[in-house]
């Protein structure tokens, strides 16, 4: 059984900036879910927004079988909004992707600075995900987003992103999962 650390936390909380940066730290693969999404939309166009969520299950579903295919020794960075509870999903393509051990590093920020980092990052990302409309939304439900509590939880604000504490952070995933530690810079 692999270990996983999954980086969770709402739209423009910095879970992809974070996720990048411990895959280097931790030497791991790192899998985003946008990553899968996005070539989605580009084959099958830009959809409502049902169907955008429903590309995002898709894409942790995708996420998971590949994982399934990988050496069984081979641990994993997964990044998504793993969304509300119930967690059934998560935890079902946990074990499809025969992930034994999981932490989860969850982000968040003040409900404003999501907003206007999700409005301000609009024209820079792929055009299937939802336009600024949405950041409104975001600054209301995000006080009431949580951590999946699936495993171990290290909450991290990341309100100023420039102040997060990454090698502290990267300490805490290679002792909470046992990780490897490849000799990561701790300045």
């Amino acid at each position: 059984m692999r270990r996983a650390l999954l980086i969770n936390g709402p739209p423009a909380s910095g879970k992809t900036s974070l996720g990048l940066r411990l895959a280097e730290m931790l030497q791991l693969p790192f899998l985003s879910r946008d990553t899968v999404k996005e070539p989605l939309f580009d084959v099958l166009g830009i959809p409502d927004r049902e169907t955008n969520r429903a590309l995002g299950r898709a894409s942790l579903s995708i996420i998971w079988a590949l994982i399934a295919d990988f050496p069984d020794e081979l641990d994993v960075i997964v990044e998504a909004w793993f969304g509300a509870p119930p967690h059934d999903d998560v935890v079902a393509g946990l074990r499809r992707a025969r992930i034994g051990d999981v932490a989860e590093l969850w982000c968040h920020a003040p409900g404003d600075v999501l907003a206007a980092r999700y409005a301000e990052r609009v024209g820079r990302r792929h055009p299937g995900h939802p336009d600024a409309s949405y950041a409104p939304e975001l600054a209301r439900v995000a006080p009431q987003m949580a951590a999946m509590g699936i495993g171990p939880v290290h909450e991290v604000d990341t309100g100023d992103l420039q102040r997060v504490d990454i090698a502290g952070i990267a300490e805490w995933a290679a002792e909470t999962l046992r990780f490897p530690r490849p000799g990561f810079d701790k300045g």
